[in-house]
């Protein structure tokens, strides 16, 4: 498949969304117009090179590079994707086959793989940037001999935007760190992807950790894609289990405790489900972590481009779509998020990562959209 702390707005009791900061060691809030260079100077220091954080201070400079980050839509644009969702609602998918996408889902991503096996998506190597909770519990990591920053000053300095945020997350994170070193020496730390699809995360994240007491679980709902993921030559059965589970089932996955899970990460896998199978999914998703554990989230946020280009005949119900290779997908608010996952988890960040993406030579500007969020289990949840 395939995707901050908030701040709340006074008088509604909601949370807002932060915009997802640099996922280097500087704030974007932290970059003067002098480091900027005025507009996007070539000869400024180096700030742009950081994922997240090249910035387009003057319209004019739109066409200089290929993408900008946290860039909010034009006019035009929004003037277009109102047209495009108005359209969408007038041409939705025929009542007649709308069952027939809902009922049988796994299908289609059966398909999905079938035709593509481990070809289409690449590795999610920027999971150790964004998600640094996946690798930071431990040091026996080659990323960590490699000079790469430490998740600790990650997790404080880039994604929080407050420094009571950052001492609110370092403290649970020192918590769970704790937790683990009080264990016996071989207990084991547990990763659950949901939605695994071929391996690209699951397969860079154990290529990284030698840490022994490493398990990874990597679920999907199609069985092709579990094979695919079987088959790698990574795949080694000490050190991961590849398990065919529906995250919104009634069952857990086989032979996975209630209460085992410390991290589960889902990327742009709870847009595949239908809006009905949410409360079923996240219900899960509580059961399986441990007090404490932590739930990462990346996923399609409303007017993404990839919503607002649908063609006719593709809506199933509001922002819930169809792709021409039957796969559904939905697109989320931060607003929803918090809905959805409030009730069970508190929330560490739901973030909106926007970025313009430039077409230079045709000068066409396609915006994107997705969301970012944290969820965690209570420390004090049974």
């Amino acid at each position: 498949m395939d995707g901050n702390h908030n701040s709340s707005t006074p008088g509604t009791g909601r949370a807002e969304p932060l915009k997802k900061q640099a996922s280097s060691a500087v704030e974007i809030s932290q970059i003067t117009g002098a480091q900027l260079g005025g507009s996007n100077d070539p000869g400024a220091p180096d700030v742009h090179s950081k994922f997240g954080s090249r910035l387009l201070s003057a319209e004019q400079d739109v066409f200089e590079h290929n993408a900008w980050d946290h860039v909010e839509p034009d006019d035009e644009y929004l003037e277009y994707a109102e047209q495009q969702i108005r359209m969408h609602h007038e041409h939705p998918v025929p009542t007649e086959k709308q069952e027939f996408y809902n009922n049988t889902p796994a299908a289609f991503w059966n398909s999905f793989y079938n035709n593509n096996q481990n070809k289409f998506f690449k590795d999610r190597h920027w999971l150790r940037i964004e998600f640094a909770e996946l690798f930071e519990w431990t040091t026996d990591r080659k990323s960590a001999s490699e000079g790469h920053a430490d998740a600790g000053t990650v997790k404080e300095d880039v994604h929080l935007a407050d420094s009571s945020d950052s001492a609110v997350s370092k403290s649970r994170g020192v918590a769970v760190a704790s937790a683990l070193s009080s264990e016996p020496s071989d207990a084991k730390f547990r990763i659950m992807e949901v939605g695994c699809g071929a391996g690209n995360a699951v397969f860079p994240l154990l290529a990284d950790v030698s840490d022994p007491r490493l398990f990874v679980y990597a679920c999907d709902y199609s069985k092709v894609a579990v094979d695919v993921v079987k088959s790698g030559e990574a795949y080694d059965e000490n050190r991961c289990a590849a398990l065919v589970w529906d995250l919104s089932s009634t069952e857990l996955p086989p032979n996975v405790q209630p209460g085992s899970i410390d991290i589960m990460l889902m990327v742009f896998v709870f847009s595949a489900l239908h809006p009905s199978q949410w409360n079923q999914a996240v219900e899960n998703a509580y059961r399986l972590l441990k007090p404490g554990g932590l739930l990462l989230f990346r996923d399609y946020g409303r007017n993404d481009l990839a919503q607002v280009r649908f063609k006719k005949s593709r809506l199933l119900e509001d922002n819930l779509y169809i792709r021409g290779d039957g796969t559904r997908v939905y697109f989320f608010t931060n607003d929803e998020l918090a809905d959805i996952f409030g009730t069970k988890f508190e929330i560490e960040q739901n973030a909106i990562d926007r970025r313009l993406i430039v077409n230079r030579k045709r000068e066409l500007k396609m915006y994107r959209v997705w969301l970012q969020a944290k969820f965690r289990k209570p420390i004090s949840a049974d």
